[in-house]
């Protein structure tokens, strides 16, 4: 009886749960968006070797492409098939759905040498290097 009492006063009208899930609520759109396109990328001396995480997301999905330097990334999810509540029976619903893009600066590669693979749900991009270096190309003579 005293520990009842005494969870009743510290939790007054509920505001330890509300206080304590307030930032979690809040921040839940944003933790979504991060847990997309979880990305690893391997720089060598010849390629940079990329991975990808679109675990549940069909090939035909996912976009590639090289230009100026960027690489992006876009895929789609569409809405699941059994997403639909009629009944009122879903308790909690998590798998989002949707367009995702990410964009990654890799510079001096051989663009018709990018080759991309997908199995089991990690995209694998490999992007050779190119020998020649841009940063004389860039270089400014002072006079």
């Amino acid at each position: 009886m005293s520990n009842e009492l005494t969870n009743r006063i510290n939790n007054w009208m509920g505001q330890d749960d509300f206080f304590s899930n307030l930032g979690h609520s809040f921040f839940e759109g944003a933790k979504s968006f991060n847990q997309a396109l979880k990305t690893d990328i391997k720089e060598t001396d010849d390629a940079f070797d990329v991975k990808v995480d679109v675990p549940g997301i069909n090939k035909e999905d996912i976009s590639l492409s090289y230009d100026n330097g960027i690489l992006s990334i876009s895929a789609k999810r569409d809405s699941f098939e059994d997403e639909s509540d009629k009944d009122g029976n879903i308790i909690t619903s998590e798998r989002s759905y949707g367009s995702y893009s990410r964009q990654y600066r890799l510079p001096n590669i051989i663009k018709d040498q990018i080759s991309a693979k997908y199995t089991d749900g990690v995209l694998e991009i490999t992007l050779p290097k190119s020998k020649k270096t841009s940063s004389s190309e860039n270089q400014i003579k002072i006079d």
